[in-house]
């Protein structure tokens, strides 16, 4: 009986990933062009995300500054997730102070030409949607991750921006394929960068 339901993982999250692969290909391909322009002109990836997700912008963060597969330059990347001390400051309101965690980082370090890597799995995120508000008014570009339908960060984006949606309610299975989608960004970023060559195994 475990092991049966051990397999079912296996098996929704193969079929989750062909799926996802057929309609994320080509916005992925975005987001790389869009990376790519963004840390060539000088800019830099600015990564958020609660939960889980904030590990996913962390790995994504590290892998982007050191590199993913390859040896390479140190590209600009930064995971809005990893100062505490900004996470809710003395004598502040706590919803308040949540929905500003992210923006405070945002309008001290974001530039116009910058990307906002946003991960929110449900798109409901009080958070993200307060991230995407400050994004946008310093003239940045948004990649959001996320699951479902998007929620309210779907309806949040504009044309230049770029959406990658996992097509699945459950959260484990969502966030499995964004971490697939950051690593093909990296990858990508990379192949870019350095050629189609495989990376050392």
């Amino acid at each position: 009986m475990l092991e049966q339901r051990i397999e079912q993982h296996f098996i929704e999250s193969a079929d989750l990933t062909y799926q996802a692969a057929q309609t994320l290909a080509s916005p992925i391909a975005a987001a790389v062009q869009a990376v790519l322009a963004c840390v060539t002109s000088g800019g830099k990836v600015l990564c958020c995300g609660t939960g889980a997700s904030a590990a996913l912008a962390q790995t994504f963060s590290a892998a982007f500054v050191a590199g993913f597969e390859r040896e390479r330059p140190e590209l600009a990347a930064l995971a809005l997730t990893t100062d505490g001390a900004l996470l809710l400051p003395p004598g502040a309101d706590a919803r308040a102070a949540a929905e500003a965690t992210f923006t405070r980082q945002i309008r001290a370090l974001g530039q116009a030409g910058d990307v906002l890597l946003v991960i929110a799995p449900t798109g409901n995120c009080p958070s993200m949607i307060a991230a995407i508000g400050c994004a946008h008014e310093r003239e940045m570009t948004i990649i959001a991750l996320t699951g479902r339908h998007g929620g309210r960060v779907a309806g949040l984006l504009r044309e230049t921006d770029i959406h990658l949606c996992a097509p699945h309610d459950r959260a484990a299975r969502v966030q499995e394929v964004h971490l697939l989608v950051l690593h093909c960004i990296c990858d990508g970023v990379d192949a870019q960068l350095l050629g189609d060559q495989e990376p050392a195994p």
